[in-house]
């Protein structure tokens, strides 16, 4: 049975940092990719960045240069470093590990979720 949990998140001040780790667990072949979703007020989710096996990454627009992805393939986990927050970064940030290969099947899992508020 696969397992993702999240950690990291909180209450920060507009210009700090927070890093969200995210790691899974269970007899996982590989996972192909690893992304961080955000949803704010309007309770859209997007995507904020993302990370393939071979550590080619994307961000969205929002969060370039500030928003940094990584992932360690041999342990199975994803950290997202965020640096110079703002207010509108506030939300519910989800980790994703896309395309999770097992004995059984490949398909998506998501987190339940941290909390990050960015106070002005």
């Amino acid at each position: 049975q696969v397992q993702l949990v999240e950690s990291g998140g909180g209450l920060v001040q507009a210009g700090g940092s927070l890093s969200l780790s995210c790691r899974v667990s269970g007899n996982i072949f590989s996972i192909k990719e690893m992304s961080w979703y955000r949803e704010g007020a309007d309770d859209r989710r997007e995507l904020v960045a993302q990370i393939g096996r071979n550590h080619d990454t994307k961000y969205a627009d929002s969060v370039k240069g500030r928003f940094f992805i990584s992932r360690d393939n041999s342990q199975n986990t994803a950290s997202l470093r965020m640096d110079t927050l703002q207010p509108e970064d506030t939300g519910i940030y989800y980790c994703v590990a896309g395309g999770v290969e097992t004995v059984l099947k490949t398909t998506d899992y998501w987190g339940r979720g941290t909390q990050v508020t960015v106070s002005s």
